[in-house]
């Protein structure tokens, strides 16, 4: 099992599987891919609108490479699988593609820690099935594992990948936040991102972006409560007894819970995640001015900010588990003795994740009782991991000097 071809053979055989899977399961796992991803990639390369620049989007600006990424993989398919099929090959190829540039990354060296991490990650697509791979997510996070790794060897080009990905979804950028808190060259880093967010920025600026430039975090704002969400749940419950709805937003393309009390639970999201993140990069900083061991430091505090976006969050989308899998390697490769419990966390989430989407997702959309306690498992787990993340930070142990 330590053999490197077997863990690249076993590697390639879990993305195969769960690249097929999404071809056969229910509730369109892979519906965004087709459905709005290559429809933003054909407009832009049509010449048509280019979201983010001509017109407002809800991801930040760089997530549409990979989008066009996945058109130009396509091209040489079209002939044999048409459009949906090819754009739907071309976008599992490059998953795949950068999952293996990430996991050539982290088996550089022969270290049982960085087999074990492989494995994980192999465990965790598996669990977490297609969602792992087709989202916009499943780019980040060999983005995130592969600048996480390079913090400790190489911190600018650690922190300029981190910035990148943060370009693509946010989340990489909490990572980024960590290394600062935890006090290892931070100055460097944060100049490091500030640098290459600046050179993103001109270019984006230079192409016509404008006021659209952070349309990304306006539209984010105004979204209502997702029904997997955190702070839905007790309004799930609600709506199995009858006394809320669930409905369907076009304009952000998905389910929300519709109930008297909806709008100001999903108002309230964002100070309580403002203070929630606050809270802990505060804990963090204090563990690190008191000695605490960068390496052993930097893992929970990376994975119990990502756990507070996604616990204080009004949106909780399937994909966000995908977060959580990058700083759960990276414990396992910085401090392994500690990280068998949050690993195991992440694991069980990804489990129950993909129980509910897509397995029962339908029945949860209908309201019905079995699909509602299955969220509401996965909501208790995720404020566990976060709590366990937490205490870990705390218990962070001091450097021998």
């Amino acid at each position: 099992m330590s053999r490197p071809w077997v863990v690249w053979a076993a590697f390639l055989l879990a993305h195969a599987v769960v690249a097929a899977a999404g071809w056969l399961l229910p509730s369109q796992p892979m519906g965004d891919v087709v459905l709005v991803y290559q429809p933003w990639a054909h407009a832009a390369l049509g010449g048509d609108a280019v979201v983010g620049i001509t017109e407002s989007w809800v991801y930040p600006q760089v997530a549409l490479l990979p989008m066009l990424a996945a058109h130009a993989i396509a091209v040489p398919l079209l002939p044999l699988l048409g459009g949906t099929g090819a754009y739907l090959v071309g976008w599992a190829v490059l998953v795949t593609a950068c999952d293996a540039l990430g996991l050539a990354l982290l088996l550089r060296g022969r270290a049982a820690h960085r087999r074990s991490a492989a494995w994980f990650w192999i465990a965790a697509l598996l669990l977490l099935g297609p969602i792992a791979m087709y989202r916009i997510d499943a780019i980040t996070v060999p983005l995130a594992l592969a600048g996480g790794l390079w913090l400790a060897s190489h911190p600018r080009l650690g922190a300029a990948v981190l910035t990148i990905g943060a370009w693509i979804k946010i989340w990489p950028g909490a990572l980024l936040v960590a290394a600062i808190a935890a006090g290892r060259r931070g100055l460097q880093l944060a100049v490091t991102a500030a640098a290459v967010t600046a050179a993103i920025v001109a270019t984006l600026l230079m192409l016509g972006a404008g006021e659209r430039l952070l349309g990304f975090i306006s539209a984010q704002t105004g979204r209502g409560l997702q029904i997997e969400a955190v702070a839905a749940t007790p309004l799930l419950w609600a709506a199995v007894a009858g006394d809320a709805t669930i409905e369907y937003s076009f304009d952000i393309l998905t389910f929300q819970v519709i109930a008297p009390a909806a709008p100001a639970v999903a108002a309230a999201t964002t100070p309580v995640m403002m203070i929630a993140v606050a809270a802990i990069l505060v804990i963090g900083v204090v563990r690190a001015r008191g000695g605490a061991a960068w390496p052993r430091l930097l893992p929970p505090l990376a994975l119990a900010l990502i756990a507070a976006l996604i616990v204080t969050n009004r949106v909780g989308s399937p994909q966000f588990t995908t977060w959580l899998i990058a700083p759960a390697m990276l414990w396992l490769v910085f401090d392994r003795t500690r990280a068998h419990t949050p690993a195991a966390l992440v694991l069980l989430l990804c489990a129950l994740t993909f129980c509910i989407y897509p397995l029962t997702y339908d029945g949860l959309l209908a309201a019905h009782p079995v699909p509602v306690l299955l969220l509401t498992a996965r909501n208790a787990m995720l404020v566990v991991t976060l709590v366990v993340a937490v205490r870990a930070v705390l218990r962070t142990p001091a450097s021998r000097r």
